[in-house]
């Protein structure tokens, strides 16, 4: 079992990602939520900033997405879709990182990660799709690996690709930041969904040495958000399976 306390601090004893978050003892009755993960999916990392925003402890189980640990065994048995994140609360399991972070939202509405109104939430919510549903796919790991094994691309040429796609769907993210008001983070002035969202994008297209200038709005979201215990607690660094 692995969670922290209000603290941010990792309780004596207990092993796992310093991005778990609780909220003092005695506050959940019910089974701790499990959440399946890798610590450098995007996906699962939106997910482990979207529980320490809103204060939930959850157990940490990884899944080795790279040596394919997901295709296989216990986690094949319980996954349809053979994919993290995979959260499992009150014996119930859930697939697909923004399903999972709208049900969090509205299992346990404080902190909102979605507006209260009609247009602020369709307006997070078409930021977060354009990371999620744009720019996510096309470089996920799965096509990365089909275009080198498949097509036969090496690894400048993968490269290539993978910066191509971020960049174009940065800079669409930027054009539309920019015909929203001003705000510390990417809509408003507290997290929201799109934040959960951007700030994994923008380590993965750190480490791939993607092209992010001419994004002054998109970065000050992100530099904005690395200033909160959630999201530096969250990042891939302070997993328990994070490796160089």
């Amino acid at each position: 079992m692995v969670f922290s306390d209000a603290s941010g601090s990792v309780p004596e004893g207990s092993a796992g990602c310093r991005g778990l978050s609780g909220a003092g003892p005695g506050r959940y009755a019910r089974p701790m939520m499990k959440l399946y993960n890798y610590f450098r999916s995007s996906a699962s990392f939106r997910v482990r900033i979207a529980l320490n925003l809103k204060g939930l402890p959850f157990d940490y189980i990884p899944v080795h997405i790279a040596r394919g640990e997901h295709l296989a065994g216990s986690f094949a048995a319980i996954s349809a879709d053979m994919l993290v994140p995979l959260l499992e609360d009150e014996g119930e399991r859930f697939s697909q990182s923004m399903a999972i972070i709208e049900y969090l939202d509205e299992t346990n509405p404080e902190p909102p990660l979605l507006p209260h109104d009609p247009v602020g939430r369709a307006k997070v919510r078409a930021l977060s799709e354009s990371i999620a549903c744009e720019i996510h796919p096309v470089n996920n790991l799965r096509v990365l690996k089909y275009l080198v094994r498949e097509l036969k691309l090496d690894d400048t040429a993968k490269n290539a690709w993978y910066r191509h796609w971020v960049r174009e769907g940065m800079l669409a993210f930027e054009r539309q930041l920019n015909q929203l008001p001003a705000g510390i983070y990417c809509y408003g002035n507290t997290p929201t969904m799109a934040d959960c969202c951007l700030v994994p994008q923008i380590f993965n297209a750190q480490r791939f040495d993607c092209d992010l200038s001419e994004l002054p709005r998109t970065m000050a979201a992100f530099e904005a958000c690395m200033q909160l215990d959630a999201f530096r607690r969250a990042q891939p660094a302070s997993c328990p399976d994070a490796e160089a």
